[in-house]
């Protein structure tokens, strides 16, 4: 099979990483790195034997596909550029900055018959994807997200940043309308929210519990879901299960407790390959593709996280707000 042309657009501290996996995937050909830093395009660029180019403008025409990990703020125009020039594009978390811009790129993907893929990556970790093939109805989700201090990315606030994650597994797994939230954040050591908790309510009555935060003294991904037969933890950094579940009926053990193990995943790679391969299943103009063309993290699906994280936010900003006017 023909290889598929590929670009990754910015190799900073994520992109590099992106450009590493494109280079090394058989089905692909990265044809080029580009980054306004020209220098670390070469760099980049020398180490994986493609070329390096500070417009990305310029490699639009000899690409299939792009990998976007450029600011939020460029999403929109960067990934547009890519959209009208025929390209297929995987883009960082959030999908844009703001709903609008994300209606217009879907829009655009959808007219030209391209895949527009978001990076939720944790989509692709093998404890989650265990977990989420159960399929019964979750009646209680509980996530924590907790990182140390990194100077990258304070002009965002921990809920575009970090919990965005979190909230597109929420979505993935509750799989029934918003009925109501509330939720609460404070500033620590940046301008922006640094730590963040969100009650969701569903209307099937699950409700999901998520904290976020970005100033703890070491990480943690942990993820709880409560079903009315089973209790399943996992632990998203380690990749593990542990499955206490109801017995059948007549048993006299009570309950029967499993722990999985899975085996570490490279999931940079598995979204990659992903992406490929939905790029490799065709389209038509008008948004027409086969169902084995959908990448894992749709570009609607990005848009529907980024409208919960959004919402959120303002929620959060609202109390501040009112606590602020309290004497």
């Amino acid at each position: 099979m023909k290889k598929i042309r590929t670009a990754v657009i910015a190799v900073g501290y994520m992109g590099r990483f992106h450009a590493e996996k494109f280079a090394a995937n058989a089905d692909a050909q990265l044809v080029a790195v580009a980054d306004a830093d020209l220098a670390r395009a070469r760099q980049v660029a020398g180490a994986l034997g493609c070329a390096a180019a500070a417009d990305y403008r310029t490699v639009l025409s000899r690409i299939d596909a792009a990998c976007v990990a450029v600011p939020t703020e460029k999403h929109h125009p960067v990934v547009r550029d890519c959209l009208e020039a025929g390209v297929h594009v995987l883009v960082e978390k959030p999908i844009s900055r703001t709903l609008a811009e994300a209606d217009a790129l879907l829009e655009l993907a959808h007219a030209k018959g391209l895949v527009l893929q978001v990076g939720h990556l944790q989509r692709f970790n093998p404890a989650f994807q265990a977990l989420a093939a159960d399929r019964g109805r979750p009646l209680f989700i509980d996530i924590e997200r907790l990182a140390p201090f990194k100077a990258r990315g304070g002009d965002m606030d921990v809920i575009l940043d970090l919990m965005i994650h979190d909230l597109d597994l929420v979505l993935a797994l509750a799989r029934a309308p918003v009925e109501q939230m509330s939720a609460s954040g404070f500033r620590v050591l940046t301008g922006a929210i640094d730590i963040a908790n969100a009650r969701i309510e569903f209307a099937d009555g699950c409700i999901a519990s998520v904290s976020a935060s970005r100033v703890s003294q070491s990480p943690v991904r942990k993820l709880r879901v409560f079903r009315d037969d089973s209790y399943v933890s996992a632990d998203l950094q380690e990749q593990k299960l542990r499955t206490v579940r109801k017995c059948a009926a007549g048993s006299t053990a009570g309950i029967e407790e499993t722990e999985q193990a899975f085996e570490r995943a490279d999931e940079l790679r598995a979204q990659a390959e992903d992406f490929l391969r939905a790029v490799r299943g065709g389209a038509q103009p008008g948004g027409a593709r086969p169902g084995g063309a959908q990448p894992l993290v749709s570009g609607e699906q990005g848009r529907r996280v980024l409208a919960l994280a959004l919402d959120i936010g303002k929620l959060v900003q609202a109390r501040l707000a009112r606590h602020a006017q309290s004497p």
